[in-house]
């Protein structure tokens, strides 16, 4: 009888240690995926997302953690591995949009949509403009409607706390360069805007890239610098002194507009875009002609 029971255990103990390895095995195959972003399995259209209650993701992610280098918060701007970026250029793009879903652990977060630059259609939602191709470094942007942002409708969902974390935990989120990191800024195919105003007493300037949307003076007065390698570029700076020391990092012969307004207004300040006295607009200008730099003023 002993003999049986040592059979039947030992069978029993057998049995155990093969589920044991089944659950550990399958717990490291469902191993949490983190960040990626999804087509949709039906390649549904961004004109019918908004109607859906729910969409199936795609098999597999178009972007995953591992095709990033790095995700910067300030900018939303990815850099991708070289393959991951060929894979995004050569991604066939309606004119009017594909939807991706940007995911944690395969579960949807934000959707959105790849656009193409020669799109005549505006989208009022999160996109991410399709790259050409050849385009150094490789870099895209998770961006807010299209052809600007101005188009875009509701909250800004690219702050979410869970992707960010999500980012975090997988070294993928970057703090973002300072002026200070770089010793020249990229040169801008619309040159560079300057804006000025006057704040307890001093002189304040914002440099920033030049676009064709409208500019608020929330975005201006912001003291938060933009540094990316993308090439987006918004610099604060306080005084004479130090926008001198902003301006000497831009290339010779880049052109800078400083204007004198702008759309918008803060609502609990009274600041006002304006130039300054114009012997502080004399040294800025002479500055920038000694560095070889095109400032115009309206």
């Amino acid at each position: 009888m002993s003999r049986y029971f040592k059979y039947i255990y030992l069978n029993l103990f057998l049995l155990s240690s093969i589920v044991f390895t089944m659950v550990v095995g399958g717990c490291a195959a469902d191993k949490e995926e983190g960040f990626a972003i999804y087509l949709t399995k039906d390649d549904i259209p961004p004109s019918r997302m908004e109607a859906l209650s729910h969409v199936e993701i795609a098999k597999k992610p178009i972007i995953s953690e591992t095709d990033m280098f790095y995700y910067n918060p300030q900018t939303h701007q990815l850099k991708l591995t070289p393959a991951a970026f060929e894979r995004i250029s050569k991604l066939e793009v309606p004119v009017s949009g594909k939807s991706f879903l940007v995911c944690v652990d395969r579960e949807p977060v934000y959707w959105g949509a790849f656009w193409v630059a020669h799109s005549s259609q505006s989208f009022e939602g999160v996109t991410i403009w399709k790259p050409l191709g050849n385009e150094l470094p490789e870099i895209i942007a998770i961006e807010l409607g299209y052809p600007s942002s101005s188009f875009y409708q509701g909250e800004d969902p690219r702050d979410n706390e869970t992707v960010l974390q999500s980012l975090e935990q997988a070294g993928k989120l970057t703090a973002g360069l300072s002026i200070a990191d770089i010793d020249k800024l990229p040169s801008s195919m619309k040159g560079y805007e300057l804006y000025s105003w006057q704040e307890s007493g001093e002189w304040h300037f914002t440099l920033i890239t030049g676009t064709n949307r409208n500019k608020f003076i929330e975005e201006m007065v912001s003291e938060e610098d933009i540094v990316s390698e993308g090439g987006w570029i918004k610099v604060h700076a306080v005084g004479v002194s130090d926008i001198k020391a902003v301006l000497s990092k831009l290339p010779r012969g880049e052109s800078i507009f400083w204007s004198a307004g702008l759309m918008g207004a803060v609502e609990t300040s009274d600041m006002v875009m304006e130039h300054p006295p114009q012997p502080i607009i004399d040294e800025i200008e002479g500055f920038a002609n000694g560095l070889g730099l095109v400032l115009a003023l309206p």
